[in-house]
């Protein structure tokens, strides 16, 4: 039987262009957001690289137990720049980036790119839908429900199990797979995963930890840190991940 590795670190990618161009949306009270880029395609900020790279210095002065074995990554571009800077600052070249796109963003459909308005304005029929069953299970078409990413990081897990027992695996992503994962490893309900996601919001590049306990269950130690983001001078970022002003 497969067991969970000696620790887990979840990290939120760096601040985004995406994150950026959201907030611009949402400032000037438009409808949708300015981005050229396919969404996996949308790089770090500058502000992102910084906090990425402070991540990665704070590593870097970490005793050996407490760095990674095994590093993974969403294949989005801004989680693998996040991944490669951190361990680039650690000192921890040698370690591969796996990318796995069961830790890809959530999948928008036809509401990507739009704010809140504009869904309002483009699709009320979808906003009325989306009200009545409320963001955990609300699916819009061609897209993903927050339950949708957890049957994906069910299977993740699972392979981790198999793959790592015992390893010390970090974990670059978005701000929905966080919850997520937490909803899935601590056996959360639907309205305390939605009560993490408004009342504890992931920074930017912070760190949420597991260890596993002498009976071989995983216990939560830090949630959402930016400690190490704080002590470098950079800028702490609470930007949502996807390309849609609301969650």
């Amino acid at each position: 039987m497969a067991h969970d590795p000696s620790a887990l670190w979840l990290v939120r990618h760096g601040q985004s262009l995406g994150n950026v161009a959201r907030d611009a949306a949402h400032d000037a009270d438009l409808e949708a957001l300015d981005l050229a880029e396919r969404d996996m395609d949308v790089p770090l900020s500058p502000l992102g690289q910084r906090q990425a790279a402070a991540l990665g210095r704070w590593l870097a002065n970490e005793p050996e137990a407490n760095r990674p074995d095994v590093v993974y990554s969403s294949p989005y571009a801004r989680a693998q720049q996040t991944a490669r800077l951190v361990l680039a600052e650690a000192g921890l070249d040698d370690r591969d980036v796996h990318l796995d796109e069961r830790l890809r963003e959530r999948e928008l459909g036809i509401l990507d790119l739009l704010t809140r308005r504009g869904v309002e304005a483009r699709y009320p029929g979808e906003a009325q839908r989306r009200e009545r069953l409320g963001k955990f299970y609300h699916r819009p078409p061609g897209g993903e429900s927050w339950v949708d990413v957890a049957l994906r990081l069910r299977s993740f897990r699972d392979s981790i199990a198999l793959l790592h027992e015992g390893k010390r695996v970090l974990i670059v992503s978005h701000e929905v797979v966080i919850v997520m994962m937490r909803y899935l490893i601590e056996d959360l309900g639907e309205q305390r995963a939605l009560a993490l996601s408004r009342d504890e919001p992931l920074a930017n590049c912070s760190l949420t930890t597991y260890t596993t306990d002498a009976t071989g269950v995983l216990r939560l130690d830090r949630s959402g840190w930016t400690a190490p983001i704080e002590d470098e001078g950079a800028a702490v970022t609470e930007d949502h991940d996807a390309r849609v002003a609301a969650r």
